[in-house]
């Protein structure tokens, strides 16, 4: 097993590289060709579609960021713990306005609790928005399901669920510590930070200011910012039951550095005379955070999670599906998530040699659920990505809940005892719920 858990301080920069490398060139060739169609006498109706595309396109690599946090709150982006922390935010983390340590206490508590709607984040964020269905499914239940989904405003309620569940280690959730809640204001002004900021300088441009007043007031606002988190009280911070690799005032600071690199940017950019990158910005990263990337992110830990106990072997399944399905709806290894959620310390990149290791164990081998393609007829009995959320693939048994406690091997925590009773009340309830 200890080979399956080891990590380096190598291998992912070549995963980061490549969704950084598609990325940039998604942003390129959308601009590019929209200036292309322009020169040739098209208009919006021309240059829609492939905004479009490329929306889909970025809401995809979103998600592959997001995989790329994963891998950071199990302490294995990196070897390093502090290459890992630190890469993980300004990488992967901060671009998508999440943190790898505020993840992580969401990331933690559905790993311990996967499948508990009292406990698993997962389920109470796409509760929020209207996104958890009722699984199991029939063929109508699926349709509206999936209609649901592509509607923008539960979107826009979902990314706001998902900002304070793992952007902010709010909601409900075993890891959130109540002993330690923080100050309303140490929310509060990250928030104004990364909202505000742009409302400012956008308007401040459009009004005429010049570049001098732009950008004095926005060195302000990022001064005043910095002080601020640089000199209020400690126990300012809400704190979980696991301890940050970073203080939460280096990982404040930080993250509102970052926002302040990107606006300062994207400000400069435009008071040159090209007065289009905040548009870009808007257009190419903010509208497929609220749009395609949730809408990625949802139908994953539905073929994931939904239509499953809590078993040790039938928590999660195996996702055999093509390339462009998993860039998009399984990045960095998620596919292979029911070994994942047996052993968590196994990187992404081991996790299809672990899952063959497995299935050598008989009881793996029956039990764990493979899933191949998106829909159509089942190969060799395997559901497919759509089929396995119906009835007809519904759990016949209900396993006894598995409560994963690998999850906990590399982190430090603050208040074990907690995490105990937790454990423990989860796994009544469980044996209740089964019993009736």
């Amino acid at each position: 097993m200890e080979a399956f858990k080891a990590r380096d301080n190598w291998t992912n920069w070549r995963y980061l590289a490549l969704n950084w490398f598609v990325i940039a060139g998604t942003l390129f060739l959308a601009i590019w060709g929209e200036s292309q169609l322009r020169a040739l006498g098209y208009g919006w109706e021309a240059i829609l579609p492939l905004a479009i595309v490329a929306i889909v396109v970025m809401g995809a690599s979103q998600h592959q960021l997001g995989g790329a946090i994963h891998e950071g709150t199990h302490y294995q982006l990196f070897a390093n713990r502090t290459l890992n922390e630190v890469a993980g935010d300004w990488l992967a983390g901060f671009p998508i306005y999440t943190s790898t340590h505020h993840y992580r206490l969401h990331h933690m508590a559905h790993h311990q609790f996967v499948n508990d709607p009292a406990r698993d984040p997962i389920y109470g964020q796409a509760d929020e928005s209207g996104h958890w269905l009722d699984f199991p499914l029939t063929h109508v239940e699926l349709a509206k399901g999936l209609l649901r989904l592509l509607w923008i405003p539960n979107l826009v309620k979902y990314t706001v669920a998902r900002a304070r569940y793992s952007a902010l280690g709010l909601g409900t959730n075993p890891y959130a510590d109540p002993k330690r809640p923080g100050h309303p204001a140490a929310q509060t002004v990250g928030i104004l930070f990364a909202g505000v900021v742009p409302a400012v300088l956008i308007g401040m441009m459009l009004a005429g200011f010049g570049a001098a007043a732009v950008m004095g007031t926005f060195f302000a606002m990022w001064a005043a910012t910095v002080v601020f988190y640089a000199v209020i009280p400690e126990d300012w911070f809400a704190s979980g039951r696991v301890e940050p690799v970073l203080s939460h005032r280096i990982g404040s600071i930080a993250r509102i550095s970052f926002m302040a690199i990107v606006y300062g940017s994207l400000t400069a950019i435009d008071l040159t005379g090209y007065e289009k990158a905040w548009m870009y910005y808007g257009l190419y990263w903010v509208v497929p955070l609220f749009t395609t990337f949730p809408v990625f992110m949802i139908f994953r830990e539905w073929i994931q999670h939904g239509n499953a106990d809590r078993g040790r072997y039938t928590n999660s399944r195996v996702i055999l599906t093509g390339p462009l399905f998993r860039y998009a709806v399984l990045p960095w290894g998620m596919e292979y998530h029911q070994p994942h959620h047996l052993m968590a310390t196994v990187p992404h990149y081991k996790l299809r040699r672990f899952h063959e290791r497995l299935l050598r164990d008989a009881e793996y081998a029956e039990k764990a659920q493979i899933v191949e393609g998106l829909y159509g007829r089942m190969t060799e009995g395997k559901p497919t990505a759509f089929g396995v959320l119906l009835k007809e693939h519904a759990p016949v048994t209900r396993e006894a809940a598995h409560v994963d406690e690998t999850v906990l091997e590399r982190a430090e925590l603050s208040d074990p005892a907690a995490l105990e009773r937790e454990k423990q009340a989860s796994l009544k309830a469980e044996r209740r719920d089964a019993a009736e």
